[in-house]
């Protein structure tokens, strides 16, 4: 399909979505992914300029500017993954379609992209665990929350009974001090 096609049905999608009373929108099919596709780009821009344009729409945790091979020179499009999966609906409804140095890029969701395999021993500890575990968000078992909850309420509860029971131990010094001086 023409890029400008998928630009232009990307739009429409958003506007209906926009129009309608529609509680769920199309981007929930992406939510379990933080990685967006960049098309469209011009060939002359480096990772530090796409990061400018994307990142004011939230964290930008990893990028692949694919290059070719055999020359190094951008192939034209890019993928970003963001630290929030919530910055990838807001890059796509407000940089599709948008011109950067006279190209229209197209900005859309990418359901299952896997970052490139460099070497990892390359690469930093933050870096190689995102590559490992990806960035998309982890979501907990609502059983883990609600123990987690309750442990720290009661970690919560038995600070303030600690706490409690040392101003007592002070007040019966205080006291059993001021009673000592004034029967002198």
């Amino acid at each position: 399909m023409n890029p400008m096609t998928n630009v232009k049905n990307v739009l429409k999608l958003s506007e209906r979505e926009l129009g309608s009373n529609s509680k769920s929108s199309w981007h929930d099919q992406y939510k379990h992914s933080a990685w967006i596709f960049i098309g469209g780009l011009p060939y002359d821009l480096t990772e530090g300029d796409v990061i400018c344009v994307f990142s004011q729409y939230g964290e930008i945790v990893n990028i692949n500017l694919v290059r070719d091979k055999a020359t190094g020179k951008s192939r034209g499009f890019a993928f970003i993954c963001y630290e929030d999966q919530r910055s990838t609906i807001l890059a796509v409804d407000n940089l599709n379609g948008i011109k950067i140095l006279g190209r229209t890029i197209r900005v859309d969701h990418c359901e299952q992209y896997k970052a490139p395999n460099a070497e990892i021993s390359k690469l930093d500890d933050v870096t190689a665990a995102l590559r490992m575990e990806g960035c998309a968000p982890v979501v907990q078992p609502v059983h883990e929350v609600q123990v987690k909850k309750e442990t720290e309420k009661k970690e919560k509860t038995k600070k303030n009974k600690e706490k409690k029971s040392k101003k007592k131990k002070k007040k019966k010094r205080s006291r059993s001090s001021d009673s000592s001086s004034s029967s002198n």
